[in-house]
């Protein structure tokens, strides 16, 4: 026997729109800093990560651009990961 839901029971998805911004900045021919924010509408969140080059590297500033935002997002998401679990006990808690 299968059941049928009742159409007026049933939820739409619930879909969010979360902003990413991440700026670089090329501080000079060695070091490339990324800043990164993320507005998820209730909270703002942000990282900020730096990338140096080996001096006997050439210069190829894509490179510290990669390493720096890389490194940046890391951080988001370790921050975004503390925020859920403080929420998630706050939420155990009620």
């Amino acid at each position: 026997m299968t059941q049928q839901m009742d159409q007026s029971t049933v939820r739409p998805p619930h879909t969010r729109t979360w902003r990413l911004r991440l700026d670089i900045f090329e501080e000079n021919d060695d070091a490339t800093t990324a800043h990164a924010v993320l507005d998820t509408g209730d909270n703002v969140l942000d990282s900020r990560a730096t990338a140096r080059r080996n001096p006997h590297d050439p210069p190829a500033p894509e490179i510290g651009d990669e390493y720096a935002a890389g490194r940046a997002l890391l951080e988001m998401g370790r921050r975004l990961l503390g925020e859920a679990t403080t929420d998630t006990a706050a939420n155990a808690s009620r």
